[in-house]
């Protein structure tokens, strides 16, 4: 299973869980059963079946670019990271 590190803006829907074995091939996957055990993350992570635009995915240390359909390998690393707004 791969290993998704969830990142501190999102925790509160994992109880504080900072990573956790999915399983999944893609991307989509992976949310799904993340949503499956940590209701309301999936509407963080997802909007009309795709990745939100303020949302990006790290697999293995690389920014991935497919979006929901990106492979995921057995024992990768995941890091869904959200855009941070603000300044001037």
């Amino acid at each position: 299973m791969a290993t998704v590190i969830i990142p501190a803006l999102l925790r509160k829907f994992t109880d504080g869980i900072d990573r956790v074995d999915v399983a999944g091939g893609t991307i989509r996957e992976v949310v799904r059963n993340l949503g499956t055990r940590f209701p309301g993350i999936i509407d963080q992570l997802i909007e009309h079946d795709e990745l939100k635009p303020s949302v990006a995915v790290s697999i293995d240390g690389e920014m991935a670019t497919g979006g929901v359909l990106e492979r995921v390998g057995e024992d990768s690393e995941v890091h869904f990271i959200p855009a941070i707004g603000g300044g001037t």
